[in-house]
């Protein structure tokens, strides 16, 4: 039997074996990724599906394919839905289908890579979705999220694929751009935890395998319910110029090392086995073509072992630098691309080659990682998924569950004036109004897969299902959340004011429509004129922040009635309100909660959950003050626009509680370090007590910032480096400690190198990002 087919033999020497086997083309082969999984198949009947022509054609092609994207995908840009698609059920059955094809109609029989959109969950008919990144970043709970995404991987497993595309490496330092809510915060540190939760929930502890010498292969290999996290985007899609998807990154290297690559450098300890490169281009060089980065730094620094995907169809794009489609390919492959999305640049190689743009050692380099990744996710030895495996999965509630309560702690309380949340029991009529009150689609997302009839829980309905006998609810939309049209104002206006309090559910939406039409890499074409119900997503960046249409109007009508306001927002980006902040006494943040979403903020306007989210962006008081992240260099003055003197309007780390919080003996363990006490293990220790003030239980996030008082280039206002959630029944005290080590004190000096100096830095412990008093601590 020939070595790499042997399961005992080690996973680098199969690799060398069946690598010394293949042809130029069967190489190329496994470097594509050009197919679009949808083209795949063909429904045939209720439950019957065949392989097409053009799938086919493309394994013989190259006797081999490296990756299919999106077998399972459905949404309108596939143009996949119930009706033509695969649903769960039959998922298994055609995965198996297409490893089979690939198995026993290629020369070496190579398995194929069944890649998947994973960004909040599966985008797959009966795929489960969670809140988006923006909201599930606002828990400040990366080990609830973790345990979200381990169930998410079983389930995706089930069905037969390998790779989940999750997004968790753009930081949101721009509201306008249209991914806002693929960002878990503004902030590197918290990315990261959640970037660390994703891999650890998706991948799970790489197992060791026993060998026919008795040794183990120290490689590892994946458990058979977990799934490879293709991380993105590497890196800086966060900072484009004006907030325009994949503009250029207007950065330098210390911003980009600051604030940006954190995320991937936790993902790569956490042992991430792949991410995708970023649209970008970082002062003049395109991520694709980026070698410092894709390899100096990814691998030679950080010493990552997994693979590097492109982007859709961005290859291509660098014919803008080498005007072919081999030259571009070269490019991409020498800096570190190992496998292709869409573009036809790497069906190029084999040609690439034989013009010597590419030596065929970089084919050699990429086609290794690809084989060890097949080999480390045990497709060699097991190809087949059971196709009974997913019902059993299903069937499990567990992953339900965490979806409601990823939602019940993602939303962020921000204003409760005088107690109106929650609602008392002396309130007896409740209109419900607004575009995003009573439409699933609106709270889910975009990458969001075609939704089964009566799936998820609109907010109408959770407050309706809470509400129960006891209170008389009431609906109208009013308004959508993008057209100017008014004819529905009146219908809403009479009902708010024959109502004790009115909640306006408004915000935005990334729901997509048939009729829209979408780029070659499936973003929304933005002069395609997007749908009164959209205003957010891929390709749909903004130039103002303001609520969208007549929102803004429809929310002073119904305030001047004299009934109560309780604005209720869901959005994927946060929305400028400065000019409906004081009409409304209550506003509750939702973002993109999920299917059960209304389920979740239903309970939470009725008491029976405690708001516990709180902001991981800044919401500022309009796009033209922008940017107010709060991280900001430090000028040693409030410098402001001389015609907007308030530029934030609820800042990073904000959100209520129905209780209150008080914070009190803040102290140090050991205020004064040396540079070599620290390098050695030492750390600094900070602690202070928490106490439930108030009268309802709930859980506090404790929020640790630095503030370097002194260095070789500027420093920031302060930085998140700890927080914790500690949950506290009334009276109750507990005492937090934060641990500061050396990797949350060293900077990128003068020389660009990562070192702690000696100084003072002052420790600051708080419910937010405003706190200002603190400990000081001097590293000697």
């Amino acid at each position: 039997m020939e070595r790499y087919k042997q399961k005992e033999a080690p996973i680098q020497e199969r690799v060398e074996d069946l690598l010394a086997r293949m042809t130029l083309e069967e190489k190329v082969g496994q470097l594509n990724q050009k197919m679009y999984g949808w083209n795949a198949y063909k429904k045939v009947g209720k439950d019957e599906f065949k392989l097409t022509d053009a799938f086919e054609e493309e394994v013989n092609k190259w006797g081999g394919m490296g990756a299919l994207y999106g077998l399972f995908r459905a949404d309108p840009w596939s143009q996949v839905t119930y009706e033509n698609g695969i649903n769960a059920r039959n998922s298994a059955k055609m995965a198996n289908a297409v490893q089979r094809y690939m198995i026993e109609n290629t020369r070496l029989g190579i398995p194929v890579l069944l890649s998947e959109e994973t960004p909040h969950g599966h985008q797959a008919l009966d795929g489960t979705l969670i809140p988006t990144n923006i909201g599930t970043g606002s828990t400040w709970n990366p080990k609830l999220a973790e345990q979200a995404y381990e169930q998410i991987a079983a389930e995706i497993r089930s069905r037969g694929a390998h790779l989940g595309l999750i997004s968790t490496l753009d930081i949101l330092r721009d509201p306008r751009w249209g991914r806002s809510e693929e960002c878990f915060s503004e902030d590197p540190y918290l990315a990261a935890q959640f970037t660390t939760a994703a891999v650890n929930g998706l991948q799970g502890e790489l197992q060791e395998r026993q060998l026919a010498d008795g040794t183990s292969d120290s490689d590892g290999y994946l458990p058979n319910d977990r799934i490879a996290a293709v991380l993105k985007h590497f890196s800086g899609q966060g900072s484009g110029q004006g907030g325009i998807n994949a503009f250029p990154a207007p950065i330098g290297e210390r911003e980009l090392r600051d604030i940006h690559l954190p995320g991937m450098e936790a993902g790569t300890k956490a042992g991430a086995l792949g991410c995708m490169a970023a649209y970008n281009e970082i002062d003049g060089v395109p991520c694709h073509a980026n070698k410092k980065l894709l390899t100096d730094i990814l691998r030679d620094e950080w010493g990552y072992e997994g693979i590097v995907m492109a982007d859709g169809v961005a290859i291509d794009r660098l014919q803008t630098m080498a005007p072919s489609y081999e030259g571009a390919a070269a490019l991409a492959l020498t800096a570190g691309v190992d496998l292709s999305l869409w573009d036809t640049a790497f069906t190029t190689l084999d040609q690439a080659v034989h013009q010597n743009k590419v030596s065929m050692d970089y084919i050699d380099r990429a086609v290794r990682r690809i084989l060890a990744l097949k080999f480390r996710l045990g497709l060699f030895d097991n190809p087949y998924t059971s196709e009974e495996q997913y019902e059993a999965t299903a069937s499990k509630s567990t992953l339900h569950e965490l979806n409601v309560q990823l939602a019940r702690e993602s939303a962020v309380l921000v204003k409760n004036e005088q107690q109106t949340l929650p609602i008392a029991s002396s309130v007896k009529k409740i209109a419900v109004i607004g575009p995003n009150a009573n439409n699933i689609y609106h709270q889910l997302g975009d990458y969001t897969a075609i939704q089964a009839e009566e799936s998820g829980t609109t907010i109408l309905q959770g407050i309706k299902q809470i509400a129960g006998n006891q209170f008389d609810v009431n609906y109208a939309p009013g308004c959508t959340v993008r057209g100017a049209a008014t004819a529905e104002f009146d219908e809403a206006v009479t009902l708010a004011s024959k109502s004790d309090l009115a909640v306006l559910v408004m915000g935005g939406s990334s729901a997509r429509n048939f009729e829209l039409q979408f780029d070659t890499n499936g973003a929304v074409i933005s002069d395609s004129a997007p749908p009164e119900d959209m205003d957010c997503g891929e390709g749909v960046d903004l130039a103002d922040l303001s609520l969208g249409g007549v929102q803004t109007d429809l929310i002073k009508a119904i305030a001047a009635t004299g009934t109560k306001v309780v604005l209720v927002l869901i959005q994927g980006r946060p929305h400028a309100i400065a000019d409906v902040e004081p009409y409304c006494s209550a506003i509750l943040v939702g973002w993109y909660p999920g299917p059960e979403g209304g389920k979740a903020i239903g309970e939470m306007l009725f008491g029976e959950v405690n708001p516990s989210g709180k902001l991981t962006v800044t919401m500022p008081v309009s796009a033209s003050v922008l940017p107010v992240y709060y991280n900001l260099k430090d000028q040693h003055r409030v410098l402001k626009y001389f015609n907007s003197q308030k530029a934030i309007l609820y800042p990073f780390g904000y959100g209520l509680s129905y209780t209150t919080f008080a914070y009190s003996h803040l102290q140090v363990e050991k205020a004064e370090l040396s540079v070599a006490e620290l390098e050695a293990g030492n750390n600094f220790r900070v602690s202070i007590d928490v106490t439930n003030s108030g009268n309802y239980a709930g859980a506090e996030v404790v929020q640790l910032y630095t503030k370097d008082m002194e260095g070789s280039v500027t420093r920031r206002v302060k930085e998140l480096k700890g927080f914790e959630k500690v949950w506290l029944e009334p009276g109750e005290t507990k005492t937090v400690t934060f641990t500061i080590a050396a990797e949350h004190l060293k900077i990128w000096n003068i020389d660009m190198q990562h070192i702690i100096e000696p100084g003072n830095v002052n420790l600051m412990v708080g419910s937010n990002s405003l706190i200002e008093d603190g400990i000081m601590v001097t590293i000697l």
